[in-house]
């Protein structure tokens, strides 16, 4: 079998796979490259998706916060807002907003509890930061999703696992929609361009994690289910603001076996974010509650597809970003009449999903809509 190393890259060749034995041999070569970690492929979904009793989300990190809000109840849905934390000596830290997004859930399905951390935010210090004054126990997770490979959505990972080992749970499952997730990437869209950083895996290894693939659905922490790869199935398109680096160089990439022949010949290109993950619940006599976390293969493909993975077409909650920020306001009205379409109890906005879409929508289904900030906590029961 040939491997060719060129300039600190290494290359596995299709044929060569092929004739080693398809998807055994790749897997023992990607091995030998990973310094023995074998990949792990997720655990698919047979029968029915779980039902959960309560699940609640905990915004760990996102864009920006107002302490002074108050919490409220909105129909069956518990809004928690965090302020300041204080006690009786002067405070000393505050929450910490940045461009990035992380989400934690704790589910409930009778006397069993899962507790997962869906992406990891822009910088390890707001996700620690944050994760302590919110109270999030690392020794309490049992999974961890990365939704796709920004560097807004895993900035933070690695430094959150450094900080927490021993603390983790061994062989903590980190669920990732495929190999384009440790691709180095460029940032193309303006206003800046330039290196948007790739996800270290030798890092993930030492952190004693289990990379696990996710293309297809599959259940997580046996309370959830995550999309795999999000078909384009309505008006919705990809406006592809990063380009991929295909290939490894000095340990940092993406292998290039996973990719056409007329991909790895161009080298870069444009992120279609074939390997995005939504997650989602089945809460029990509500329906689907849907995290988008980003939305670049957009937030009404994303639900389609979960309601197409479930076979469950009533959705109760959809909470992440829409990725609407950069399109024109035609599209985002496009997108609002999708979501009355069909028809979700709550919508709760998130990072990139960008201040039209909120007034939009407000205006036109006010009693659905929930304003988040960093910190907030929303509980919803069976």
């Amino acid at each position: 079998m040939a491997i060719v190393q060129d300039q600190g890259s290494m290359f596995m060749h299709r044929r060569d796979v092929v004739c080693g034995g398809g998807a055994v041999m790749f897997s023992a070569l990607l091995a030998s490259l990973l310094g023995g970690t074998k990949p792990v492929w997720a655990q698919g979904i047979s029968g029915p998706v779980p039902e959960v009793d309560r699940v609640a989300i905990r915004v760990v990190v996102d864009s920006y916060q107002i302490a002074v809000a108050p919490s409220l109840k909105a129909g069956s849905v518990e809004v928690e807002r965090f302020g300041w934390p204080l006690s009786d000596q002067p405070p000393h830290k505050a929450i910490i907003s940045e461009f990035g997004l992380s989400l934690h859930t704790e589910s409930r399905r009778g006397s069993e509890v899962r507790n997962m951390l869906v992406d990891f935010g822009f910088t390890a210090d707001a996700l620690l930061n944050n994760s302590e004054l919110l109270d999030v126990d690392p020794a309490a997770l049992d999974a961890l999703v990365l939704s796709h490979g920004h560097y807004d959505h895993f900035g933070g990972l690695v430094g959150f696992l450094q900080q927490n080992k021993g603390l983790l749970k061994p062989n903590l499952p980190l669920y990732v929609g495929g190999e384009e997730c440790f691709c180095s990437r460029q940032w193309t869209a303006p206003p800046l361009k330039g290196n948007f950083g790739a996800l270290d895996r030798k890092a993930l290894e030492g952190a004693n994690v289990k990379v696990t693939f996710a293309e297809a659905p599959a259940l997580v922490a046996d309370h959830a289910f995550t999309t795999g790869q999000i078909d384009l199935a309505s008006f919705e398109r990809v406006l592809s603001p990063s380009a991929m680096k295909i290939g490894v160089q000095t340990g940092i990439g993406c292998y290039p076996e996973q990719f056409s022949a007329s991909e790895r010949q161009q080298g870069v290109i444009p992120d279609q974010f074939r390997h995005e993950l939504a997650t989602s619940f089945n809460l029990k006599g509500r329906g689907l509650v849907v995290l988008t976390s980003c939305s670049h293969r957009g937030v009404v493909n994303a639900i389609k597809r979960a309601q197409a993975v479930s076979g469950i077409s009533k959705v109760h909650a959809v909470i992440g970003g829409f990725h609407l920020a950069p399109y024109p306001v035609e599209y985002v009205h496009q997108s609002v009449a999708a979501l009355k379409e069909i028809d979700p109890d709550y919508v709760i906005p998130l990072h990139c999903t960008g201040e039209p879409f909120y007034e939009i929508f407000k205006a036109e289904m006010p009693s659905k809509l929930l304003r988040s900030f960093t910190g907030t906590r929303f509980v919803l029961n069976a």
